[in-house]
């Protein structure tokens, strides 16, 4: 009995590039009694097989370029074809003589949202298969019909190189053999229901070509050797609620440039950036985005590279060695991390696969109305393990040490900043948004159980309670949150003439009264110094010397109040033009006494702020902080002592008026001598000098609550810091 001949397959659908299982037609396979090697190439003029030294053609049985070899034994696997396109042979291994290997467990973690390293399971990832080098391409793109890999290699024709839905994963696969790092490529997409035709970028890509062309690129392994093991265990130890923690905010593209405009690269900021910052005293450098968006003007807030060094300056391993010598010097490096919003860019996240897929279909959802951005849609849990694992990558594979959060309101908050009618309730009629709380407190748990000392730190804006508590007790679970409320009231007060400060002394009492409801950071950030808000020194009332005195009064005062700090660069030396990204800070102005003076500050305060257990130990307790005097409103003078968990305290003194207090008597905690150790009016810092030269004796009588009393001389517009003598 013969055997019956298969029926003739139906090519249509992949012949229209609308095939979901490519592999059902394409490959090495068994007809009847013969073997089949069946290859699409619409391009191709002749193709052969290679039998064993012996090229055997495949006869074209198709016109629209469908190929067959026919033959009773099987090719030797992995089977090799030569393809003649324009007189040109090429030889290749077949795509589809690789079948899918979908990675099951993995696959079932990302449906569910707790695939925590999708990175390794999705994106571009060289591989070797069968003894062939290649690369495994798969996307998740669920509601698509079909989907391609494209690129030069293929001429960027989504007929060629369909993948394979990997079941109801979503996922899609095809491993192509002979290509190497480097690659440029992109998905090209044709979504289900409306057949529209999209070509992306890959989500998990891990490295870009340079802006503003937006194709992903086959990464290599990293090669980087991390010298940064003794780092990371102490890391692990690190008693960070109780160490000082002083942040140098940088945008990489505009600390420096070279004199042709030119941005600094990784490698050069490595060897620039991390001595300054290690000789101003700082204990953390926290990096802007640097991961991979399309437009300078965005800062790197709006990100399409989630997983992706941004290839402006220099490689992912370039950026591996800036964050090794950060490490190197004893600084911590904290990254700017977007997880509330992508922009809308065609190439990228939006309507990925022809439907709204990282964000919500609902407008009420959907837009972020300050930004012109997505927002991403927290309830999927594919999208969870997207943001999950770009947060674990960055930690695990550039060994950062902690997320900085950005826009947590914008995510917190279904109404943020929308009128009535314009957002939508959740399902128990609020305006918190349930399913992004519900990731924040999986990131934070995440973060702090997979690596241990590492930080995240929330910028939110609000009154939310529990920020920086843990997810068990009800909280969100950050180690930390900026105090905006800090921020704004310090500078509406400095702002102020100090004639009218004795009407808004509030502002400087006020967040007292819930300074320690929180893990605060006093931030006085980027965005303090850009829009038309004017550099910190530009704020500052008064003549040019009165300028610089409030400028070091304000750094004193952030520098003494409880809470860790950061500040952004230029702060530390007085720029006086706000902050463009498209130039280097003013360099030049550090030939300038009066700015050469505040950078000296800065180091000092910087200096006594990591060196004095009162002024950081109890920064988040109570204990740690009781004020002198708050009430002084008229003469704009607050005194207050910060405590140490030993009970040493340091005394602190700031008199926000241009008139100097002869004999102003505060009262101490302690009988004995005290030494002022810290003025800002110091002429080492570019002030007046005015101050208090040996020691000061304590008279014992009780002053302001306190058990002992002295009197001083208090420097225009500046603060002092002074410490029993005999500690």
């Amino acid at each position: 009995m013969m055997d019956t001949p298969a029926p003739a397959p139906d090519f249509s659908r992949l012949l229209a590039a609308r095939e979901h299982d490519p592999f059902r037609l394409l490959g090495l396979r068994r007809d009847s009694a013969q073997w089949v090697v069946r290859v699409f190439h619409p391009h191709a003029e002749s193709i052969a097989l290679d039998c064993d030294g012996t090229m055997a053609p495949l006869a074209r049985v198709h016109a629209d370029g469908v190929f067959e070899w026919r033959g009773a034994a099987a090719p030797r696997l992995p089977y090799v074809l030569q393809v003649t396109i324009e007189r040109r042979c090429e030889r290749l291994h077949d795509p589809y003589a690789f079948p899918p290997q979908p990675a099951t467990d993995d696959l079932y973690l990302f449906n569910q949202g707790s695939n925590y390293q999708a990175y390794r399971l999705l994106g571009a990832h060289l591989q070797t298969r069968q003894d062939v080098a290649g690369v495994c391409f798969r996307v998740w793109a669920p509601n698509a019909e079909r989907v391609s890999v494209v690129g030069d290699f293929n001429r960027w024709d989504g007929r060629l190189l369909q993948m394979a839905a990997l079941g109801a994963s979503g996922v899609w696969e095809l491993f192509v053999p002979g290509l190497a790092a480097g690659t440029l490529y992109k998905f090209e997409i044709r979504n289900r229901d409306s057949g529209a035709v999209l070509v992306k970028t890959d989500p998990y890509a891990q490295c870009f070509e340079l802006r503003p062309a937006t194709a992903a690129r086959v990464s290599a392994p990293s090669r980087h050797a991390w010298n940064d093991a003794g780092w990371l265990a102490r890391r692990a130890q690190w008693d960070w609620l109780h160490a000082p923690l002083a942040i140098y905010e940088v945008h990489a593209g505009s600390w420096r440039r070279h004199p042709d405009g030119r941005c600094y690269t990784y490698r050069e900021l490595a060897q620039h950036l991390v001595p300054y910052v290690r000789d101003l005293g700082y204990t953390h450098i926290e990096l802007m985005p640097v991961t991979e968006h399309p437009l300078d003007e965005s800062w790197g807030y709006q990100t399409t590279g989630y997983f992706a060094a941004t290839s402006r300056f220099g490689s992912a391993d370039d950026l591996r060695e800036l964050i090794d010598a950060c490490h190197e010097a004893a600084i911590g490096v904290i990254l700017d991390w977007v997880p509330g919003h992508f922009p809308s860019d065609d190439f990228a996240l939006a309507h990925f696969d022809g439907t709204a897929l990282y964000e919500h279909e609902d407008l009420r959802l959907k837009l972020h109305p300050d930004w012109g951005t997505h927002v991403f849609n927290y309830a999927r849990n594919e999208v969870q393990s997207f943001l999950l694992s770009s947060a674990h990558y960055w930690l695990a594979e550039f060994h950062v040490d902690g997320l900085r959060v950005d826009a947590v309101a914008s995510m917190i908050y279904l109404d943020y900043s929308r009128r009535s009618g314009e957002w939508l309730p959740n399902r128990y009629g609020g305006r918190e948004n349930l399913e992004a709380i519900a990731f924040i407190r999986a990131l934070n748990a995440m973060v702090h159980r997979e690596f241990p000392g590492a930080l995240t730190c929330a910028e939110e804006s609000t009154a939310w309670p529990m920020v920086s508590r843990p997810a068990y007790v009800g909280g969100l679970g950050f180690s930390m949150k900026w105090n905006m409320g800090w921020m704004n009231d310090t500078l509406v007060y400095m702002r102020h003439d100090p004639v009218h400060r004795r009407y808004h002394h509030a502002l400087l009492t006020f967040g007292q009264l819930y300074a320690y409801t929180e893990n605060f950071v006093l931030p006085l950030s980027h965005d303090e110094v850009v829009h038309g808000k004017g550099s910190l020194l530009a704020k500052m009332p008064g003549d040019n010397w009165q300028k610089f005195a409030n400028l070091r009064l304000l750094l004193t005062y952030q520098a003494t109040m409880p809470g860790k700090k950061l500040g952004f660069m230029g702060n530390e030396f007085g720029q006086w033009d706000e902050w463009y990204s498209q130039r280097e800070l003013d360099w030049a102005l550090l030939a300038d006494p009066g700015h050469d003076a505040v950078q000296r500050l800065a180091c000092d305060l910087n200096r006594l702020y990591r060196s004095i257990g009162a002024l950081h130990e109890l920064d988040f307790e109570r204990e740690g902080f009781s004020w002198i005097d708050c009430h002084d409103a008229d003469q704009s003078v607050v005194s207050f002592v910060r405590r140490a968990r030993n009970g040493s305290c340091a005394v602190v003194v700031l008199n926000f008026t241009p008139v100097p207090r002869h004999a102003y008597r505060i009262g101490v905690p302690a009988t004995g001598r005290y030494r002022e150790i810290f003025n800002s009016d110091s002429r080492y810092y570019g002030g007046s000098d005015v101050g208090n030269s040996g020691d000061l004796e304590t008279v014992s009588a009780p002053w302001m609550g306190q058990p002992a009393q002295f009197e001083l001389v208090l420097p225009p517009l500046a603060g002092l810091i002074l410490i029993h003598a005999d500690a």
